[in-house]
């Protein structure tokens, strides 16, 4: 199931499949918290918070 609310996560997910912004993909077996407690663990604790991907600007052909 997808989902973004987290109290939902954290009460029915055994494992997290978590599609990262710097096109990862990451497996955990927890629960949202414990997924959350491992992320700030392990690359800090701005890490899950929300933030804008930046893009290349578009340049058309001459």
């Amino acid at each position: 199931m997808i989902s973004h609310d987290r109290w939902f996560l954290d009460r029915v997910a055994t494992h997290i499949l978590a599609f990262e912004g710097d096109s990862q993909v990451t497996w955990f077996e927890g629960s949202w918290e414990e997924y959350a407690a491992w992320v700030k663990e392990t690359r800090g604790a701005d890490a899950l918070e929300p933030h804008r991907i930046k893009y290349k600007p578009l340049v058309r052909p001459a």
